[in-house]
């Protein structure tokens, strides 16, 4: 029981891994959105 339970810990934080990068992903869109919002020429 032991070992499935540490099989299925280690699956979701497997499929948890992904959603990290795809949340600093979409940090980086929202600041690039802002840095088009300030009006400084040559920041888009």
């Amino acid at each position: 029981m032991k070992k499935l339970l540490t099989m299925l810990a280690f699956g979701g934080t497997m499929m948890l891994l992904p959603a990290c990068n795809t949340v600093e992903g979409a940090a980086e869109d929202v600041e690039s959105v802002g840095d088009c919002a300030d009006g400084v020429e040559g920041n888009c």
